[in-house]
């Protein structure tokens, strides 16, 4: 039980994906203007994340190992992310309009999100088990979802802050999310 605590705390806060690992700053920066947006992309993003650790895993043990093929990891893992995410765009664009609509280009580009295929391939090099990549994968789900959100309060709030017209839109988000990545970085004693 403590592993997993380990698991989470590591994911969430000390080596969050974004924030400390700099993957998936694309949709970070893209999505983190709404509270909602960054609602629901970190929702898309944890249900593919979370599918994709379970999914590649099973698929590097009992498919890539066995038949010694480890070398086809990185196209095998994308391929299963791509599906993953035309699943997810299917059923939000189905079932949320409106947010299908907010989410835009950045719906799609889960597929290339690196922090996505990143947490994957982790889960093989950590050797975890099943259950372990599930909690590491969804752990890390919540560490990306909780910097978006962190990210998209504070955008919404600058912008009603009276900010120097040389910093106002994306200089000031890029400070805020340098300021936000150093905070984090702390968690881990770098700071």
């Amino acid at each position: 039980m403590q592993d997993y605590f380990i698991i989470i705390v590591s994911a969430v806060l000390i080596n969050n994906i974004v924030l400390s690992q700099f993957l998936g700053i694309c949709p970070f920066v893209g999505v983190s203007k709404k509270l909602s947006a960054a609602l629901g992309m970190g929702a898309a993003v944890a249900f593919v994340l979370v599918l994709a650790g379970g999914l590649t895993w099973t698929i590097q043990t009992y498919v890539l190992n066995p038949f010694n093929i480890g070398y086809l990891q990185t196209i095998a893992f994308i391929l299963v992310i791509a599906s993953l995410v035309q699943f997810v765009e299917m059923v939000i664009r189905k079932f949320s309009p409106p947010l299908y609509k907010a989410l835009g280009v950045y719906l799609p580009l889960i597929t290339t999100n690196c922090a996505v295929l990143g947490v994957a391939i982790l889960n093989i090099q950590k050797e975890f088990s099943l259950c372990q990549a599930l909690v590491f994968s969804l752990s890390h789900a919540v560490g990306f979802s909780l910097a978006l959100v962190l990210m998209a309060g504070i955008r919404e709030r600058l912008e009603d802050a009276d900010t120097p017209k040389c910093m106002q839109g994306m200089p000031i988000a890029l400070v805020t999310a340098a300021l936000m990545s150093i905070s984090f970085l702390g968690f881990s004693g770098l700071v």
